[in-house]
């Protein structure tokens, strides 16, 4: 599946970038169908890594959509093309974001639950940059448009976040003051953000700050978890915090067929 700047109503006349999805891998709940998450691999990785680790966890009721990022150039890498939901050059407050490359793969998570049946629950999660374009698609879920102002149609349940960051943090208590039902959104959104203390690629700081611009923004159902010596890597200790939370906030069964 492709998007590109137009088709998601950027306004200008050009095309704007392609954007290919890879592969989607799915895994499919061993119980009773309950939720429906989107998972976002981190930078230079596949849906496939990743498909395989959620396979293995004590969550029967969910069924995991793991999809693979377009290839495209990316400034941190002084331009060399890698699997990516959007550009980055560098991780600080001042670094623009990539608003069209957030949106054509939050536009993707959406498109990806969109067939999902109306009695299921909706959540989206990630890794680094997918957390980061995980917490993106909660920002554009609680306002309810993109960046590009077109209506986001997604109905988001649970939102998690492991060793990631938020994007467009700057905006987002302008954007979420001017609605109301923005804030209403927000108060009852569950988000769940891990951390390593020991994270050299994404600094532990960017997700403590994340953690605490959501709360100023209005969310406030954000559980923040920190862990001593992690680096940038996912421990069994963290993924069984994401189980237990997962399970607590989706009402999951927790019963295997």
């Amino acid at each position: 599946m492709s998007f590109t700047g137009s088709s998601l109503g950027s306004g200008k006349r050009s095309l704007g970038r392609a954007f290919e999805f890879g592969k989607t891998h799915v895994v499919r709940p061993k119980g009773k169908h309950q939720a429906t998450i989107v998972w976002l691999h981190g930078l230079g990785d596949n849906g496939s890594s990743w498909s395989q680790l959620l396979e293995t966890l004590p969550l029967p009721n969910i069924k995991w959509i793991c999809p693979t990022a377009p290839i495209q150039p990316i400034s941190v890498f002084g331009g060399f093309p890698s699997t990516a939901w959007f550009n980055v050059g560098d991780l600080s407050e001042e670094a623009p974001d990539d608003v069209e490359g957030l949106d054509a793969s939050a536009a993707h998570v959406a498109n990806l639950l969109s067939t999902e049946p109306p009695d299921i629950k909706l959540g989206v999660g990630g890794f680094s940059m997918g957390a980061a374009t995980a917490l993106y698609s909660a920002k554009c879920f609680t306002v309810g448009k993109y960046g590009n102002n077109n209506p986001y149609p997604a109905n988001l349940g649970a939102v998690v976040g492991l060793s990631g960051w938020l994007p467009c943090a700057k905006t987002l208590i302008g954007n979420m003051q001017a609605m109301e039902e923005a804030k209403n959104r927000a108060q009852s959104l569950p988000i769940l953000l891990c951390h390593g203390k020991g994270d050299e690629v994404v600094l532990y700081k960017f997700g403590e700050k994340s953690s605490t611009a959501l709360g100023s923004a209005g969310f406030q159902d954000v559980t923040f978890k920190s862990y001593n010596g992690l680096g940038h890597y996912t421990i069994p200790e963290e993924m069984d915090e994401v189980c237990a939370w997962l399970t607590s906030k989706l009402g999951l069964e927790g019963k295997a067929a």
